[in-house]
């Protein structure tokens, strides 16, 4: 019997900023699938620190070296953009048991919206496992050395941002 590799996966998320550890589960994503979407949510609901079109920019330019991978900004339902894509997998990365109770929820409401509908959960790499955007945030705001957990560009703009 021979394997069908799947082809089209979306990875949504806010990625305000986008961290090593999402970059580790996009490279890893990359290889196990034909195409990756990275898909960044506007998230009006929440107080980005980048907009928007800055971190579509940052992802497009931390994942430049992956052929396979394009980043998109999108407003609305998650779901919706899926279908727009024509991606009926989803990326999720799971660093503790408080992610998998919230994901569990998100994915069985993203059954009902779109059947058929399917996530893949994956572990950061243990270096990265602590890694959030919140928390890279508040190191930045403090005035904290960012750069182990964040792409060079990334550092760069949250120094930019905070120098005083």
């Amino acid at each position: 019997m021979s394997q069908k590799k799947l082809s089209r996966v979306v990875y949504p998320g806010t990625f305000d900023p986008i961290t090593n550890g999402h970059l580790d589960l996009i490279e890893r994503t990359a290889d196990m699938f034909d195409e990756v979407i990275v898909a960044i949510a506007a998230s009006p609901s929440k107080n980005t620190m980048f907009t928007l079109e800055e971190r579509v920019q940052f992802a497009q330019q931390v994942t430049s070296h992956l052929d396979n991978v394009s980043s998109k900004g999108f407003t609305g339902l998650m779901v919706d953009f899926a279908k727009q894509e024509q991606a009926n997998i989803l990326i999720r990365g799971l660093r503790t048991t408080v992610d998998f109770e919230y994901e569990f929820g998100l994915t069985n409401m993203y059954r009902r919206l779109m059947p058929g509908l399917e996530s893949v959960f994956l572990t950061p790499a243990e270096e990265h496992a602590f890694i959030s955007s919140t928390i890279v945030r508040e190191v930045a705001i403090h005035g904290g050395d960012v750069t182990n957990f964040v792409p060079k560009l990334v550092a760069d703009a949250l120094h930019k941002k905070f120098q005083n």
